[in-house]
């Protein structure tokens, strides 16, 4: 697949269950890594995310009109988690997933760059999002972005450490590209 016409926007209030069937389909890979209950409440979680969230915004990522990806965008981490003792003041990237069909071509990355430039929009200068280390791949193009770790931001969510990263908008080279 080469990606001919990419666009990343706002969702609209009618792509609800696109948005749904994007993030089950993206993160549905974890399924066998978890165990059935585990990838259960996860996949009710994401289902309950995008039904329920108080996000600021949810972007999407459409290839020749077709949705591809998806991620939301929270201003708390009480909002994003149910966790106000973290304190984060900056916006929070969530539930970014691409259709397994679609990665490589970049659309995780511009999802990213399109967080930062609203994240600078709402006067941040810098945004932050978890991750664990089932999510290896994740974390490889966290990292080659210019996310680094914030352990200040850490928690657990049962026996699974959920690790943080932040990015510092001004020193990354993603908007310049």
């Amino acid at each position: 697949m080469t990606i001919n016409r990419l666009v990343i926007r706002e969702s609209k209030p009618d792509e609800v269950d696109q948005v749904k069937k994007v993030l089950v389909d993206s993160y549905e890979q974890y399924a066998t890594i978890l165990s059935v209950e585990q990838w259960e409440n996860y996949k009710n979680s994401i289902i309950d995310s995008t039904e329920n969230s108080q996000t600021k915004t949810k972007l999407v990522a459409l290839v020749d009109n077709v949705m591809l990806g998806a991620c939301f965008i929270y201003d708390s981490a009480e909002k994003a988690y149910g966790l106000p003792d973290l304190e984060i003041k900056y916006p929070i990237v969530r539930l970014l997933g691409v259709s397994p069909k679609a990665r490589g071509l970049g659309i995780a990355t511009e999802l990213i760059r399109a967080s930062c430039n609203l994240a600078q929009e709402w006067g941040s200068d810098r945004i932050v999002l978890h991750t664990s280390d089932m999510m290896q791949s994740a974390i490889k193009l966290y990292e080659k972005l210019g996310f680094k770790r914030a352990k200040q931001y850490e928690f657990m969510n049962g026996k699974i450490l959920v690790k943080s990263y932040e990015l510092t908008i001004n020193e990354t080279t993603l908007l310049t590209n």
